[in-house]
């Protein structure tokens, strides 16, 4: 996890005609949060953390028009689930900026135990299923771990990225649950209404990051990302004319 860093509050510079400076404009980091394009067992099963997962062609395809999205954006660093299907999803959005994938363990799925690997359609006439959906802040996976865990270590995780790259443009490649987490926790909605945000494969949900707080730019978004690049600089005003 990359170590926090603190930037120094840029100084404003004094005014030629003695007025006060103009305070400067707050450091905005935007945080886009991916989840990874789609495999094979995309919907039957519950993947989790199991290994020998790759995209499948479907899969391919979104992860290269994700990249294409994002391609005009000034990306800084792209970070990713060290698993399969999420590292072959940012290495083709990091592809188009001439980066490298960083691994960022604590954006991985959740660790679901002895679920992993099991048909939904069986977890579903769960006892456990039913705490998962109407009460997920109580539910915990048979040797694995609790959804707020989950939860805590994905905030901690994205904070620490956020820290890291002041002022910059970060993409993060997850996993529908944890970002589902994220977005709950970032907008201040309780664990326990996580069910209700859809996060799709290869969807964009983007945050902006200030001294204000978090403003969600984008959740499942699916479509045109230009507004989350740069803002465009003001215009420089005229000169103003001596009176005689």
């Amino acid at each position: 996890m990359p170590e926090a860093t603190t930037a120094p509050p840029p100084v404003a510079a004094p005014s030629p005609d003695g007025a006060a400076p103009e305070a400067p404009a707050p450091t905005v980091t935007r945080l886009v949060l991916a989840r990874h394009a789609v495999t094979a067992q995309t919907g039957p099963l519950l993947s989790g953390r199991l290994p020998g997962i790759p995209l499948s062609e479907e899969g391919c395809r979104q992860a290269d028009q994700l990249a294409q999205r994002l391609a005009g954006l000034p990306v800084a660093v792209v970070y990713a689930s060290p698993i399969e299907r999420t590292t072959q999803t940012a290495t083709a959005v990091a592809a188009r900026h001439g980066l490298t994938v960083q691994p960022l363990a604590g954006v991985l799925e959740a660790d679901y135990g002895e679920w992993a690997g099991q048909k939904l359609t069986e977890l579903a006439t769960t006892d456990l299923w039913k705490v998962v959906q109407r009460a997920p802040s109580r539910a915990s996976f048979p040797g694995g771990e609790s959804l707020a865990a989950m939860q805590a270590r994905m905030v901690a995780a994205l904070d620490a990225v956020v820290a890291a790259h002041p002022g910059e443009l970060v993409v993060v490649v997850s996993h529908a649950d944890p970002i589902k987490a994220a977005i709950a926790h970032y907008t201040g909605v309780h664990l326990d209404l996580f069910q209700r945000i859809v996060v799709s494969p290869a969807s964009v949900n983007a945050f902006a990051f200030s001294a204000h707080g978090v403003a969600l730019l984008k959740c499942n978004d699916t479509g045109s990302l230009d507004e989350l690049g740069p803002p465009a600089p003001a215009p420089t005003p005229a000169p103003a004319e001596e009176s005689s």
